[in-house]
């Protein structure tokens, strides 16, 4: 799937984020309520505009809230508006979200955390498309889509009574999950790149290619953040790195950090700085050189490739701290 035949927002091309995008189109299609599914960050506010977009609604607003983010007390009022005089201060009118979004598509993220009045005023809204602004004696209509989006079940948030179930059907009346960074394959390194040249775009900087170790963390890393934290990652790393390169390394894991020397004190044994400096090097060469095994299970050539390193330098290294690696292949075997 090429860029041009994809929404700018949405970048990949991983098996799942094919399927996602598939659903996507065929959704946008039907001017029907959808609720988008997905972990905080995997995109979803995106997923929405692609939808609006795709859709016949495409030339009319769309226009994005943060439910999370609406007082309980003026819930109606921003998404109804109200008329002049409705209540203390209102010397004017203001149009409420619905009204703005006329003709077009209202997204309401973390839909989950409405209070129970808001979910009724919204549930009245959907079941005629009428709504009253605060101070009017007199009903308007609003032809307005709604998308709402939701990074927890609501399914399990009904059986609790968190959640009406009726508004729940009037929402979900078709589904779109969108799949977390982690279950996209190399989608992150596309991501990567791209925020890359956006990064570069926006700070009117040269663009940096992505070193060798920073290409093995995009394919390690768990995301538990999803594309916002790639996005925010990237943009730091960009700005900080010198030269050309940009390079992220993965965090030492904890059992390996005890492994080494502590690093406040050098060597327990002596105070001579020479000897100390000689031990430090020695435990982080033998606790690297493990880990480069364990990452390609026991693969040298490959492990050289991730150290940068020439494989009959890194041979010499392993044989050095006597470290066989054929024991990590064994093991990979295993797993």
């Amino acid at each position: 799937m090429t860029p041009q035949s994809q929404p700018q927002e949405l970048i990949g091309n991983s098996p799942a984020f094919r399927d996602m995008l598939t659903l996507l189109r065929k959704i946008a299609n039907f001017d029907a309520s959808v609720l988008i599914t997905g972990e905080t960050g995997s995109g979803k506010e995106a997923a929405a505009l692609a939808i609006h977009s795709h859709s016949a609604r495409r030339g009319q607003p769309f226009v994005a809230v943060n439910c999370g983010a609406l007082p309980d007390h003026l819930i109606e009022n921003e998404l109804f508006g109200h008329a002049r005089g409705a209540y203390t201060d209102a010397r004017e009118g203001q149009i409420g979200l619905i009204a703005q979004a006329q003709g077009g598509t209202l997204f309401l993220d973390e839909v989950d955390s409405l209070t129970p009045k808001a979910q009724v005023s919204l549930l009245r809204f959907l079941q005629d498309g009428q709504y009253r602004p605060l101070g009017c004696s007199r009903a308007q209509t609003a032809q307005v889509r709604i998308l709402a989006a939701s990074n927890v079940q609501l399914e399990g948030l009904v059986e609790g009574g968190g959640f009406r179930a009726d508004l729940h059907f009037r929402l979900n009346v078709m589904e779109l999950p969108v799949p977390p960074l982690r279950a996209r394959g190399g989608d992150a390194e596309l991501l990567a790149r791209h925020f890359i040249a956006l990064a570069a775009q926006r700070y009117r900087l040269p663009s940096k290619e992505l070193h060798q170790d920073t290409l093995h963390w995009l394919a390690s890393h768990a995301w538990p953040g999803n594309v916002r934290e790639l996005q925010n990652r990237i943009q730091r790393e960009f700005l900080l790195a010198d030269g050309t390169l940009l390079r992220i390394t993965a965090p030492v894991p904890s059992n390996e950090r005890r492994s080494l020397a502590d690093r406040r004190y050098g060597c327990r044994d002596t105070l001579d700085f020479n000897a100390a400096k000689q031990s430090l090097l020695q435990a982080f060469e033998r606790s690297h050189l493990q880990r480069l095994m364990r990452e390609s299970a026991g693969n040298v050539s490959q492990a050289a490739r991730l150290a940068g390193k020439e494989r009959r330098a890194l041979g010499k290294l392993l044989k050095k701290h006597r470290i066989e690696a054929g024991s990590f292949r064994a093991r990979a075997s295993a797993a």
